[in-house]
C-alpha cells in the first residue's frame, strides 16, 4: 500500500537536508519548538494575545503538557476580537476570508492570511493531492474558485504544480451542465461537496456517468456520512476520500490516504489535541472529543488552541499505509449543532445522515425539531427524485422510527415524529454553511 505523500513533504520540511529519518520523536521535538515560537510570536505582536498570555512564559512552556495549560481561543475571539488577533500589518494582508455560520448572529468570523499562509496551503494541497492523483490526471474541481485564493483557485495551482489538469467549476447549481463537463473528461477525479456529489451519481440522468467512468472522488467542506461514500463507491466504482479541514486551518487540515482509516494531518503546519468540551482537560489515548488546534507557521493570524467545536478522537495504532502520522478520525459532526433531548440524549444530523442518506431515492434533506416542555418533534424536508416522494417517506419513516440507533429516541419518547414534506426548492449550497439540524423548540425542560 502506498504511504501518505505527507510524511516525505513533512520529513523534507523537517529535515532538508536528508540527514535523518523521520520519527515519532523528531516530529514531537519540533512542534513542541515550533508552539514555543508561536506563542512568543503571538504575545510580541498581537494585543489580543498580549492580553491572552499576560503572565506566561514562553521559556515555561517546557512540555506538552505545560502547552496544555494555556487559554483557549474560541470562534467567539474571531468574531469580537479578530481585528486584534492579527500579527502583521493590513498591508500584509492577501486574502480576508468572512464566515457567517447558520445559527450564529452578530459579528462574522473574519480570518486572515498573508501571501506565505496561502502558499503554505497551496504546498500541503499539492502534495495532499497526490494521493488520489498523478500527473498528466484530470481533477473537476467542484467547489468555490472564482475568486483569487479562494480554495478552489489555491486548489487548481496545487494541481498545476504537481501537472495534473485543474479544471474549475464552482459549486453545483445544474447537474446536467456539471454531469456533461464530467463527460468530457476521461476518468476524471472529482473535488466536491458530499451531497452535490451525490446528486450527481443519484439525479435524473444519474446513468449518464457510467460506472468506471470516474477515478476517485475527494469529498470536502462538511461533514461526510459512510452513506454518501459507500453509494458513490457503488454507483461508480471509484476510489473516495474525504479531507478534513476548515477556513482556521488555513482551508487545508488532513485528507486521507489509500487505507482510508483518518485523516492524516499538516503535522508541520498543525498542532492537534483532543479535549473534554465540557471540562476543556485533555482526554485519555484515543478517546473522543472536542478538536483543538494550534497553527505552527501562520504569520497574519496564528490561532492558539482553537476549539474547533468538531467531534473526533485520534486514532490509536499505526496506520496500514505505514505512515509516522498521527490519524484523526472520522469527524462526528459539531458539537453546538447536536440537539439535547430528555434523559440526556442527543440527535445530531449525522445520526440522521447515516440513517436516511442509504435510502435510494434521496439527494438531499433538511431537519427542524419543534416542540416545548420536554416533548421533542422532529420534521424533515427532502429533497428526491421525481414521482419517489411516497416511496421515500415510507422508507424515511421505517429507517428511523423501527431500526438502527434513532429508532431508541422515538420508542423511547424522547422523539416523536412530525412531518415528512418535499421541495424542489433551491437547494444550492457553496459549503461554507454546513448543514445542521435547526432547533425551533421553546425553552426545553431537559
Amino acid at each position: 500500500m502506498k504511504k501518505t505523500p505527507l510524511e516525505g513533504w513533512i520529513q523534507k520540511r523537517l529535515l532538508p537536508h536528508d540527514d535523518g529519518t523521520l520519527t515519532p520523536e523528531l516530529l514531537g521535538e519540533y512542534q513542541l519548538r515550533k508552539l514555543r515560537e508561536v506563542v512568543s510570536y503571538a504575545r510580541q505582536e498581537s494585543p489580543f494575545y498580549r492580553d491572552l498570555f499576560t503572565g506566561v512564559d514562553e521559556n515555561g512552556v517546557e512540555s506538552l503538557a505545560a502547552f496544555a495549560r494555556l487559554p483557549f481561543t474560541t470562534p467567539r475571539d474571531l468574531r469580537e476580537q479578530g481585528g486584534r488577533m492579527l500579527c502583521t500589518s493590513q498591508d500584509e494582508i492577501e486574502r480576508v476570508v468572512t464566515l457567517q455560520t447558520s445559527g450564529t448572529t452578530g459579528e462574522a468570523k473574519r480570518v486572515f492570511f498573508t501571501g506565505e499562509d496561502l502558499e503554505a496551503t497551496v504546498d500541503f494541497f499539492s502534495h495532499g493531492m497526490a494521493t488520489m492523483v498523478e500527473a498528466g490526471a484530470t481533477v473537476i474541481i467542484f467547489l468555490p474558485g472564482e475568486r483569487p485564493d479562494s480554495v478552489g483557485d489555491l486548489l487548481a495551482r496545487a494541481l498545476t504544480r504537481i501537472g495534473v489538469k485543474p479544471v474549475p467549476w464552482g459549486p453545483v447549481r445544474d447537474l446536467a451542465a456539471a454531469r456533461a463537463e464530467i463527460l468530457r473528461h476521461r476518468s476524471p477525479c472529482l473535488v466536491g461537496i458530499p451531497t452535490q456529489i451525490l446528486s450527481l451519481a443519484r439525479g435524473d440522468v444519474a446513468g449518464a456517468i457510467p460506472r468506471g467512468w470516474v477515478a476517485s472522488v475527494l469529498l470536502s467542506t462538511d461533514y461526510v456520512s459512510t452513506a454518501i461514500e459507500q453509494e458513490l463507491e457503488r454507483r461508480w466504482g471509484c476510489r473516495v476520500f474525504t479531507h478534513y479541514g476548515m477556513t482556521e486551518t488555513g482551508l487545508g487540515g488532513g485528507v486521507e490516504c489509500a487505507a482510508g482509516e483518518g485523516y492524516h494531518l499538516r503535522e508541520a503546519d498543525l498542532y492537534t489535541e483532543i479535549i473534554d468540551p465540557l471540562t476543556g482537560h485533555p482526554v485519555a489515548e484515543g478517546g473522543e472529543g472536542e478538536v483543538v488546534f494550534t497553527t505552527l507557521t501562520r504569520r497574519g493570524m496564528p490561532l492558539v488552541r482553537y476549539r474547533t467545536g468538531d467531534r473526533a478522537r485520534v486514532l490509536p495504532g499505526v496506520c496500514p499505509c505505514g505512515t509516522i502520522l498521527k490519524r484523526l478520525g472520522r469527524v462526528n459532526g459539531r458539537i453546538e449543532a447536536e440537539i439535547a433531548l430528555r434523559n440526556g440524549s442527543h440527535l445530531t444530523m449525522a445520526a440522521l445522515d447515516e440513517a436516511l442518506f442509504p435510502i435510494a431515492d434521496v439527494l438531499n434533506f433538511t431537519a427542524e425539531i419543534t416542540g416545548d416542555a420536554g416533548q421533542a418533534q422532529l420534521h424533515l424536508c427532502f429533497q428526491v427524485k421525481e414521482g419517489t416522494e411516497e416511496r421515500v417517506a415510507w422508507k424515511a419513516g421505517a429507517a428511523l422510527l423501527h431500526a438502527g440507533p434513532l429508532a431508541d429516541l422515538f420508542h423511547g419518547g424522547e422523539l416523536t415524529m412530525g412531518s415528512i414534506t418535499f421541495s424542489d426548492a433551491e437547494w444550492f449550497t457553496t459549503g461554507v454553511v454546513k448543514r445542521r439540524i435547526t432547533d425551533r423548540r421553546q425553552q426545553l425542560d431537559l
